[in-house]
């Protein structure tokens, strides 16, 4: 996974470039009507039940763009919510927050969306042991955001970009010649490089489970659109010998009875690119 000033160079970089994006060579509504020296306040309403999510980066958002703003927390990241709720108050320059509001709002409403999932899947998995994962089905530019809101929600990340772990997937092992071939020539790299990455490999059989068994080095295999019944016999095969992880289709309605076939780990790509945006807005006050 990435390093903790990585992911805070990420939350940077998303600032200034939404701001960038946002803001321009000027809030020109706000100048042309709003004296640079008014001082006024604002909260953050709720609209809508779920988990909160975005409160922490909200207030880089407000220190970016300016330090001398200053932020009342009353409700707390991962924390449950509902209509009428005020997570906290802003209070400075007008100009400031008006100029902050919309990323603010835009990554917030995301965020609480996408914890508020996460946390719906985790409760169904409640009791099993299996942990729900996150993937790389994310909205580009912002991933940082959605992978942080997944952890919100009670999820755990699965690799954050292509260059902190390795996953042999279909094309992989076919353009290679096959699944041995891959982790070997996998090993070869890491080896050459000096790199120190897990290596996880998808199956599509059971066959394939076993042809990956006869490797060693592998920290997880992907056991990719299985029936229930296949997963179990391959959970039973791999037993101790790396994780495992279900992936591919699986739904509200089918998660549980995969994690009841006895999988370390289920993936979902609908965490992130399947959700509707909490309804949150900042009102003057």
């Amino acid at each position: 996974m990435i390093s903790e000033a990585q992911f805070a160079e990420e939350l940077r970089i998303i600032i200034s470039n939404a701001i960038r994006e946002d803001v321009g060579d000027g809030d020109h509504s706000s100048l042309a009507c709003i004296p640079a020296t008014t001082v006024g306040k604002a909260k953050l309403l709720v609209k809508d039940t779920g988990v909160i999510a975005g409160v922490e980066f909200a207030k880089q958002v407000f220190n970016y763009v300016d330090p001398n703003l200053k932020i009342e927390t009353k409700i707390n990241d991962g924390e449950l919510v509902k209509h009428g709720d005020i997570v906290f108050y802003v209070e400075g320059a007008s100009q400031s927050i008006l100029k902050s509001e919309r990323l603010v709002l835009n990554a917030m409403q995301r965020m609480s969306a996408i914890a508020t999932k996460t946390k719906f899947f985790v409760d169904l998995l409640e009791g099993t042991g299996t942990k729900i994962l996150d993937t790389r089905k994310t909205t580009p530019g912002i991933r940082a955001l959605e992978k942080w809101a997944v952890k919100i929600g009670g999820g755990e990340n699965h690799r954050f970009a292509l260059y902190d772990m390795i996953m042999l997937k279909d094309n992989h092992i076919d353009f290679a010649g096959g699944i041995t071939k891959a982790i070997s020539k996998t090993k070869d790299y890491l080896k050459s490089n000096n790199k120190d990455l897990k290596i996880i490999v998808e199956a599509r059989d059971l066959n394939e489970i076993k042809t990956i068994l006869e490797s060693e080095g592998v920290y997880r295999i992907l056991i990719d659109n299985f029936n229930f019944e296949d997963t179990k016999t391959a959970v039973k095969l791999i037993g101790d010998k790396c994780l495992t992880e279900s992936s591919g289709g699986i739904t509200e309605d089918t998660i549980r009875q995969y994690a009841e076939c006895g999988v370390n780990y289920i993936s979902s790509g609908a965490l992130t690119h399947s959700v509707y945006n909490m309804d949150l807005s900042l009102k003057a006050m």
